[in-house]
């Protein structure tokens, strides 16, 4: 099957010009894409800053007038606030013309905000992810090679338009992104165990430390192990709130399995079992390289 041809796109909006919205429009101006760009977001003071360091053309606080003017718009805000924004944009974008998309971790629920608010899934509402970030955020933290062959996930549905679709598609591909199409159940159970949990754990391993008497002679001498490893705990805790708030069943559900595994492996340890502590070891190292390898390849 053949891909539609993308709409035409000369105009784009952004809200929310953190890390995520903040990179996209700086890296459209370092690649010279031609498009204008809205931007506006909750702190004034971002959005000020994006426009004098010329990521955005112009400052539009009023979502309805944003909205309408814009062939695509990109809501790029923590996932728990789009079914308010929704709920604002509802009157412009009943009328088809923009193309609405978002940035979110988490599909499932902005599937279901869309439901809530316009009673069906509108044709031209395109969920999207870009499987990129940093532990950074806000705008002065924007990289225009954030997304630079990185993937972005499409989770169009049925009844998507194509060619909205194909429009958002073209929007990540400016910037360098490759862009996967997939369900939106099958996204976020990949990412519940790629990314949520990952970040679960290094919160907690932080938390659990904080706590200990002889934290301050712990942090001290904690080495390139333990920052690597704890690195993403330093994210934004507002977002990760959300995205576990958004994203529970499918987190419990690979949180699950992953004790099962350590409760394994902790009897091992306990009983000084040598031969399953290895064969841990050397499936993980192997699995880990060949992770390793599809990174190097995707990189060349």
């Amino acid at each position: 099957m053949t891909q539609a041809e993308p709409q035409q796109i000369n105009t784009l909006g952004i809200v929310g010009l953190g890390l995520i919205g903040a990179s996209l429009a700086s890296a459209l101006r370092q690649r010279g894409v031609p498009l204008r760009v809205l931007g506006t977001d909750s702190h004034v003071e971002s959005a000020q800053k994006a426009l004098a360091l010329g990521y955005i053309d112009e400052v539009v606080d009023a979502l309805p007038e944003l909205c309408s003017r814009v062939d695509v718009l990109v809501l790029a805000t923590p996932v728990l606030t789009l079914p308010a924004l929704m709920q604002q944009l509802a009157p412009t974008l009943h009328n088809g013309t923009t193309v609405l998309t978002d940035v979110g971790s988490v599909k499932g629920s902005v599937r279901q905000a869309a439901l809530d608010v316009f009673g069906t899934l509108p044709a031209w509402l395109v969920p999207g992810h870009p499987i990129a970030g940093s532990e950074y955020s806000g705008v002065d933290a924007a990289d225009p090679s954030l997304y630079d062959r990185h993937q972005v996930i499409l989770t169009p549905e049925v009844d998507t338009d194509p060619q909205a679709t194909a429009a958002v598609r073209w929007l990540w591909e400016q910037v360098g992104a490759s862009v996967q199409l997939m369900t939106v159940d099958r996204h976020d159970e990949v990412l519940a165990a790629t990314s949520h949990l990952p970040h679960l754990l290094a919160f907690a391993l932080v938390d659990s430390l904080a706590q200990e008497s002889e934290k301050y002679e712990i942090f001290h001498y904690a080495a390139g192990g333990f920052r690597d490893f704890t690195r993403i705990a330093a994210s934004d805790p507002t977002m990760w709130h959300d995205i576990f708030l958004a994203n529970d069943e499918a987190t419990l559900d690979v949180l699950d399995r992953y004790m099962d595994h350590l409760q394994t492996v902790r009897q091992a340890l306990a009983q000084r079992d040598g031969k399953t502590l290895s064969g841990v070891f050397s499936r993980a190292k192997h699995a880990r390289d060949y992770f390793s390898r599809l990174l190097d390849e995707r990189a060349g």
